[in-house]
């Protein structure tokens, strides 16, 4: 796992932020899984979180730092050049400060470091605050997956966004 120190802004983010991306290690995953109950209906299990990091050689997973606390973090699975985002989460209590924009801005330039032209994701299509970050940073919706979510039956909407270094390439 590749991960880059990016301690300057993310263009877009609200001036109050001043977040870093790391890659995630083990001795985090104690407040990665407080943070994914604090946010999820279904949140992985703290062994599935684990293995991840572990096993996958596919799995990339950063946390953000604020202050050099934890308020956030996120993951894909690089697959060729395109990067799945498996999981994105802010620390509810850190919520609408420009941070969920800011890690998502910092992860997009790590995806693209470690060789992504393209990233796609799931979300909950009743998640608007969610899906006005994900517009926000340039993710377009392609489609929806029916009944996606186990627990509710809500459908995901599946959205893709093209990477700097994507641009050539047609989508």
């Amino acid at each position: 796992m590749m991960g880059t120190d990016y301690g300057v802004q993310a263009p877009g983010a609200s001036q109050n932020t001043a977040g870093s991306l790391r890659a995630m290690s083990l001795s985090d995953v104690d407040r990665v899984a407080a943070l994914e109950v604090l946010s999820f209906t279904t949140p992985w299990p703290r062994s599935a979180i684990e293995e991840e990091l572990a096993s996958n050689e596919r799995a990339h997973y950063f946390v953000y730092l604020v202050d050099e606390k934890i308020l956030g973090y996120c993951g894909m699975w690089l697959i060729l050049d395109e990067g799945h985002i498996t999981n994105l989460a802010i620390d509810p209590e850190a919520r609408g400060k420009g941070h969920g924009q800011e890690m998502l801005s910092l992860f997009m330039k790590e995806a693209e470091a470690l060789g992504a032209v393209a990233l796609t994701l799931e979300v909950r299509s009743g998640n608007a605050s969610a899906i006005h970050v994900y517009e926000k940073a340039g993710f377009v919706s392609m489609g929806v997956r029916k009944g996606y979510y186990l627990d509710s039956g809500e459908d995901a909407l599946i959205m893709w966004k093209t990477l700097q270094r994507g641009d050539q390439f047609e989508r």
